[in-house]
């Protein structure tokens, strides 16, 4: 039966329900924003049990970590023998022989020049496990045969249908009789692959019927014709020599290979799980769901990619958490969303999931296509009826008495809508959600995923065991002659010395095995003054903020900030002005997520103070992201002042800690310097002029508007202790991994360069660019370098500008974790110590790359080592120097007293980024409508606008960014 609401068939019946509304209410979190002071409290680290039905309260913190265990050594007291391959040195046999042929010299050859020798020698497991292919029958190399699948008729990208089909096919005689089952393995879609010759031609029909029907329903419906068409033979045989490190093979593509090896291998948790966006698998039977509340789960499952290393094949493999729609009643899942501040409406939250129902008679699979405002209540025209409530309709037509007449239907038609009620479907298991998950459900998982060391290496041995099979015999990978090694390899790794810091007068502070320092009993080496200042007291309503500008309490903040800057070498000479803004309550404003009315009030306020101020110290009434961001919007391109933004519930206890980070911030932000790297700890960084450069770029996240631009970000430094960095930032066109416009953007940095350094340019650049994938390598060769030389020759002046430059592509390593294998090489949880670098046994054979772990460890999880990749050295750098110089910019990040995880220019890209992306905020959060409309009635996110609309919108967003010449020379966005 098709219920149908449109014009005037619509009738108001007893009532109507409160509309949902989605986005924040009261309040998300400033998690992550490199000006928000968090303080060091503590986060929930699971969820409590309890009945499928219900997804309210988050467990605490005591009654989640029972039954975890002390953190420790993973495998500690195993034997732990360095991986034969490489334990005889034949690697860097190899490496060396690189040099006598002229290549490791040659900057566009990009061959690793040697391996890295200073620090403290040690072992580490690594969660690669070591895959071996045996021979054919007659002693040969293994050989592969590819097939291309042609399925008529055409069923676009239904991946569904195409699973059922396979899974349909399988039980085929024509299967059998091709001596398949159990031989050949597929992709659900077009690729397949045997370990033998199938017959030619091979066509098999398959009558198509769902999950829960007995049969097809008439003979000859539906059916689909499987034609498996050869394609090519694989002869693994050119990848053991690639492999080896034979030179004439280092141009060898092993992507086909790698590609066929990892669909064999992934052949089974594919087909018994359920896969999320490639490589990753998910089995609700080997780890139970956590409750996220808002109708979310999360399933712990496992990464696993094939990776190729020096004379072995590895399958890389780690434990992954993804969010999953809980499986229930529809009317449970749209209570549960309701409870949970989720920055998107519920009719996006539920479009394209699949829910069952059998009131029919008979199970039905439908897929919902959005929430109505209409209720069981209302009444519509139906055929047999006359005018009828949908409520008495299902009372009298299917005997049903609704128990939730009051909730919102949902739409589960196709072309046309068809509305039903939620209480008569269930969510089909299984589903995974790609919806804007809310901050606490962000928090809640992350922290899930934070098991100590010993327990994250014994969980993603598990995983490895279960889902790929390694405890019992499996066809398919005895079939090809695979097999995989349930034990993690052991590799050689070594600790590098931390960098010598100071501070003024050449103090340097003791650094922890945290590899973090305090500022207890020092001063900045350069303060800066604050002689013209501002506080802003934001008043959003809520118990924790500051009643005002005469607030007693705020006054004894403000004279602990000062004193903290003081303190700390700074010189604040001069009283702050004092403003309140007001503002309009939540509920006297439309549904808003961008508020666009509180920012209007706050620029209101910002223009009354007189003379304008150099910085203002904005007091945040709490988490509203939408507030943060409209302060930076508006403080960083219309006002052209800087700022620095604090919570009013945290500054207000005065804590030390939490005043000396934002000091921090401050002082930089006004140009001054915190510390200093020593002459041994800057030892390869000083000698000629150099310029340190940091690139990223930041792409629209799901939900933003279509179109919506991506930013890219460059910083360099300008003085000679690699303090400041200025950005430079644009937008371009969306997800383009290039920076089209990299030419202009470095050309301005170098003439800041110039003009900090006495009309000099640097003699020599190192770049680090984050932001790119490794197949985007040539790309980034082709593209992005010859912009940079093109800039070179834009700022050249009589004589020729040519410095030498390299390029270092540094990416996080979210699927790499090194475990230590002795106590005095770890922490006192078990992870490995900053400092810990590898570039033997998991890095690639001929290219220069390797693992840097530079920063420590927090109380739980384990901290993942940053990938480097030199993809362009003009300057000649030893594995030696450019590791050294790497750990070393990790302990030279501002606003931090500690080494971080990334190369501090890394960072600062990346935190630039992150700040043009409040910019953009109506297009990145704020078009939550049904409709695809912002709250200023544009419409940038349904199929009336064009990207085109949404570019020019992005535009008059960006404005000339930050072009005012009290910021662009500065570290505003720290």
């Amino acid at each position: 039966m098709t219920i149908r609401f449109r014009g005037r068939d619509v009738h108001r019946g007893r009532g109507r329900a409160n509309a949902s509304v989605g986005g924040a209410r009261g309040g998300g979190g400033l998690h992550g924003l490199p000006d928000t002071n968090r303080g060091r409290g503590g986060t929930l680290t699971s969820f409590r049990g309890g009945d499928r039905g219900s997804s309210r309260g988050l467990a605490t913190r005591g009654s989640l970590l029972r039954g975890r265990g002390r953190a420790g050594i993973f495998m500690h007291g195993q034997p732990a023998d360095i991986d034969p391959r490489i334990a005889n040195n034949s690697d860097k046999a190899l490496v060396a022989a690189f040099n006598p042929a002229g290549l490791a010299s040659d900057p566009d050859s990009h061959l690793r020049p040697d391996f890295g020798t200073e620090g403290r020698e040690i072992k580490l497991r690594t969660n690669f496990f070591p895959m071996q292919l045996a021979p054919d029958p007659q002693g040969q190399n293994l050989k592969l045969y590819a097939y291309h699948v042609h399925i008529t008729p055409a069923i676009g990208t239904l991946r569904r249908v195409k699973r059922r089909i396979y899974d349909l096919a399988e039980r085929t005689i024509t299967w059998a009789q091709a001596g398949m089952t159990g031989k050949v393995v597929h992709d659900n879609d077009a690729r397949l692959f045997s370990s033998f010759l199938l017959p030619q031609p091979l066509t098999i029909r398959v009558p198509y019927y769902d999950e829960g029907e007995r049969g097809p329903a008439r003979q000859g419906d539906r059916v689909y014709t499987l034609m498996i068409v050869f394609v090519q033979e694989i002869d693994t045989g050119q990848l053991a020599s690639y492999l080896a490190g034979q030179m004439q093979y280092r141009n060898y593509n092993a992507s086909p290979v790698i590609a066929a090896l990892t669909l064999i291998l992934t052949h089974l948790p594919t087909k018994t799980g359920v896969v999320v966006n490639r490589n990753r698998y998910f089995s609700p039977q080997i780890a139970q769901p956590f409750r996220l509340g808002g109708g979310i789960e999360a399933w712990n499952g496992i990464y696993a990619s094939v990776k190729a290393t020096y004379k072995q094949l590895m399958l890389n493999a780690e434990v992954y958490i993804a969010p999953f729609y809980t499986p229930g009643n529809m009317v449970f899942a749209m209570t549960a969303f309701r409870d949970v501040s989720l920055a998107t409406t519920m009719g996006r939250f539920f479009q394209g999931v699949r829910a069952e129902t059998t009131h029919l008679g008979y199970r039905k699979v439908v897929i919902c296509r959005g929430v109505a405002s209409h209720t069981a209540r209302d009444s519509f025209n139906a055929p047999e009826y006359g005018l009828i409530t949908v409520e008495e309709y299902f009372r009298r037509k299917y005997n049903i008495q609704l128990q939730h007449p009051d909730l919102q239907l949902i739409n589960v038609g196709g072309q046309t809508e068809n509305y039903q009620p939620a209480e008569l479907f269930d969510i089909v298991p299984g589903q995974p959600s790609r919806k804007r998950l809310a901050d606490q459900q962000v928090i809640v998982m992350s922290s899930v995923g934070c098991q100590p060391p010993n327990v994250q290496g014994e969980t993603t041995v598990t995983q490895i065991r279960h889902q790929f099979g390694l405890d019992v015999i499996w066809p398919e990978l005895e079939s090809f002659g695979i097999t995989i090694s349930p034990d993690m390899a052991v590799i050689p790794g070594r600790i590098l010395s931390k960098p010598g810091i100071t501070y003024a007068s050449s103090v340097a502070p003791s650094v922890n095995d945290q590899a973090a320092w305090n500022l207890v009993g020092v001063k900045f080496a350069v303060g800066a003054q604050l002689d013209n200042w501002a506080v802003l007291v934001i008043k959003d309503n809520v118990r924790v903020e500051f009643a005002g500008a005469s607030d007693r309490d705020l006054h004894e903040v403000v004279s602990a900030f000062r004193h903290m800057c003081n303190a700390s070498g700074m010189h604040v000479t001069a009283d702050p002005t004092y403003a309140t803004a007001q503002l309009p309550r939540r509920d006297s404003e439309a549904f808003d997520p961008i508020r666009q009315e509180a920012i209007k009030t706050i620029k209101d306020t910002l223009l009354s103070i007189k003379p304008k101020p150099t910085l203002i110290f904005v007091m945040l009434a709490n988490e509203d992201k939408a507030i943060y961001e409209g302060v930076k919007h508006l403080c960083d391109v219309r006002l052209d002042v800087a700022t620095v933004c604090v919570q009013s519930g945290k500054i207000r206890r005065r804590n030390p800690h939490y005043l000396a980070n934002v000091v921090l911030k401050v002082n930089t932000k006004l140009g001054g310097i915190n510390h200093r790297l020593d002459a041994d700890g800057g030892k390869w960084l000083h000698g000629e002029l150099t310029m340190v450069v940091g690139i990223d770029t930041s792409h629209p996240s799901p939900g933003s508007a279509v179109g919506c631009p991506s930013i890219a970000a460059v910083v360099a430094s300008i003085d000679n202790d690699f303090t400041q960095y200025p950005a430079i930032l644009e937008i371009q066109n969306s997800r383009i991994e290039m920076i089209t416009n990299l030419r202009d953007m470095m050309v301005d940095r170098l003439k800041l360069f110039q003009k900090k350094n006495n009309g000099k340019l640097p003699e020599r650049i190192l770049i680090y660019r984050s932001g790119i994938s490794q197949s985007h390598f040539n790309h980034l060769r082709e593209v992005e370098r010859p912009l940079i030389i093109e800039a070179f020759k834009a700022v050249s002046s009589g004589t020729p500008y040519r410095p030498r430059f390299t390029i270092v592509v540094c990416s996080k390593s979210r699927h790499v974790r090194f475990y230590p294998t002795e106590q005095e090489d770890a922490t006192r949880n078990g992870n490995p110590l900053p400092g810990t670098v590898v570039d033997r046994g998991i890095t690639a054979i001929y290219d220069f790359d390797f693992f840097l772990q530079s920063h420590g460890s927090g109380t739980q999880g384990i901290p993942r080592p940053t990938h480097y990749y030199v993809i362009h050295d003009e300057i000649r750098y030893s594995a030696d120097k450019i590791q050294g110089i790497t750990n070393a910019l990790s302990y030279m990040y501002a606003g931090a007293t500690q080494a971080i995880s990334v190369a501090s220019p890394v960072y600062y890209a990346n935190a630039a980024c992150q700040r043009g992306r409040c910019y953009l905020r109506k297009l990145l959060y704020g078009n939550v409508g049904e409709g695809g409309t912002t709250t200023s009635g544009t419409q940038t996110g349904s199929e009336n606008a064009t990207e085109m609309d949404v570019m020019q919108e992005a535009r008059r967003l960006w404005g000339w960014g930050v072009a005012g010449a009290g910021l662009k020379e500065t570290m505003f966005y720290l």
